[in-house]
């Protein structure tokens, strides 16, 4: 089966799936937020679904192989941490604004201020773009080399693919075609991690792998393990902690669910993604404590599953990869949609012409994503880190904020907007020169401005308050 006739099938069930359960969204608040009622199982796949983007698919098996047990698990707890601290603000949210849509309306409202709102939907924009670029990049490199087909044209489908389920109905086909790609994507690892481990050696290779494939870290807390934790594990739990809070993917599944049912939604979705990594990390110690040949660590799973099964076997692990690209790519689209309804020009206008702006959004958001993607010389490491620092640019004044704090407009403005200017191109310069110790510094300092500008610039407002 090539490589367009997997796409084509894929494509196919997605679409048909979309039409046949999903009614085409002619109102623009149901387009975004469906009727909020989504229920738990549905959500949690859905948001388990948004989480696991298509690189992280092989992050976490290159970590073990390369970093054992340190490097594993310093990729994935934070990933399952973050989406249940993230459960009490997602409550509150909705709590304060059961008609919202967008963290960066509710941001505007709670402030009566329009630069609040537009500094914050500066940040979700920019974040729905390279989230999108990322995804392209990365999918369409490993699809293109398991597949043969030109990467250029790979990104041009796979976005195609996402728009055309997406724009249907919006949220609705988003969560539903999440559900369906998040079973793809458990199956998977269903099949391929029992499968391995039953293999002749597969139990001693997965015990000879957990120091990776030098041995020396199998501890957390050794010399070997601190030198992890600096330079890859403090820099990704900070992006990743703050990755839901400056995510509107995150913020509208909140508006989406059952008020009541958040909780265990959220909950239930941190352990389902948990699962991914988990299974992908496992193959990453067998490949490391069997000796396998790797020729790039970035993809060793694929490498480890193409040496030791049979060839049909690749068809599923194809399905997997682009499930896990576009659930975050079709996300990114209904975030970006969403947050049209914060210009003052839509908000104005009718459903039908709302509408239009959304669909045509989503177009401009993959055009901009594929052209991202296409430069020359880009590297997915440095994208994911870069993305993830801006996350957290806006992490601190929004739990300020819903922690029921008086911040002075101007203060989470100022406070955004320096760690953006500040913050961001320092961490590009050390990520670029793979400087571990000014990386860690730069990511927590960007966290960290937004904050403390905001409480520093609001200690007068707080007076005048009480």
């Amino acid at each position: 089966m090539n490589g367009i006739a997997i796409l084509a099938v894929y494509a196919a069930i997605m679409i048909t799936i979309t039409l046949l359960f999903t009614k085409q969204g002619t109102s623009a608040e149901n387009f975004h937020v469906g009727k909020r009622n989504m229920g738990v199982i549905s959500s949690a796949m859905s948001i388990a679904a948004t989480w696991i983007w298509a690189p992280a698919l092989f992050t976490s098996a290159e970590k073990a192989y390369t970093n054992g047990i340190a490097g594993l698990f310093w990729f994935l707890v934070p990933n399952v941490l973050c989406l249940i601290f993230f459960i009490p603000f997602a409550k509150a949210v909705r709590e304060r604004m059961p008609d919202g849509i967008t963290l960066s309306g509710f941001m505007g409202q709670t402030y009566k201020s329009r630069a609040v709102r537009r500094v914050y939907l500066f940040q979700l924009s920019s974040l729905t773009i390279l989230s999108t670029a990322v995804q392209l990049l990365a999918g369409g490199r490993i699809l293109s080399s398991a597949t043969g087909i030109n990467f250029t044209v790979l990104t041009i489908l796979l976005a195609l693919t996402a728009f055309a389920y997406s724009q249907f109905s919006g949220i609705r086909a988003s969560i539903l075609t999440d559900v369906i790609q998040m079973i793809f994507i458990l199956a998977a690892c269903l099949i391929f991690v029992p499968w391995a481990l039953r293999m002749p050696g597969g139990a001693d290779s997965l015990l000879n792998g957990l120091g990776g494939t030098s041995g020396n870290y199998r501890h957390l807390f050794d010399k070997n393990g601190i030198e992890v934790l600096l330079a890859f594990g403090l820099p990704t739990a900070i992006g990743l902690i703050s990755g839901p809070f400056g995510d509107q993917c995150f913020w509208q599944r909140a508006f989406c669910i059952d008020r009541r049912k958040i909780g265990r939604a959220f909950f239930l979705g941190a352990l389902l993604f948990g699962i991914v990594p988990l299974g992908m990390g496992i193959l990453g110690f067998i490949a490391a404590g069997s000796g396998a040949q790797i020729n790039n660590t970035g993809i060793v799973n694929f490498e480890l599953i193409r040496q030791l099964f049979p060839a049909w076997v690749t068809i599923p692990f194809l399905y997997m990869l682009v499930s896990g690209l576009l659930s975050t790519v079709d996300s990114n689209l209904c975030a970006a949609a969403s947050l049209t309804t914060d210009l003052e020009a839509v908000k104005t206008m009718d459903d039908r012409s709302q509408m239009k702006v959304s669909r045509g959004t989503m177009i401009a958001l993959l055009i901009t994503g594929i052209l991202i993607a296409n430069i020359p010389g880009l590297t997915v490491t440095h994208m994911f880190l870069f993305y993830g620092t801006l996350r957290a640019t806006t992490l601190l004044p929004t739990v300020f904020t819903l922690c029921g704090m008086k911040l002075r407009p101007e203060g989470v403005v100022a406070g955004v907007t320096t760690a953006l200017v500040a913050g961001l191109p320092v961490f590009g310069y050390a990520t670029i020169n793979n400087l571990s110790i000014l990386k860690t510094a730069a990511s927590a300092a960007t966290v960290l401005i937004s904050g403390a500008l905001a409480m520093l610039l609001s200690v007068g407002y707080k007076k005048e308050t009480n």
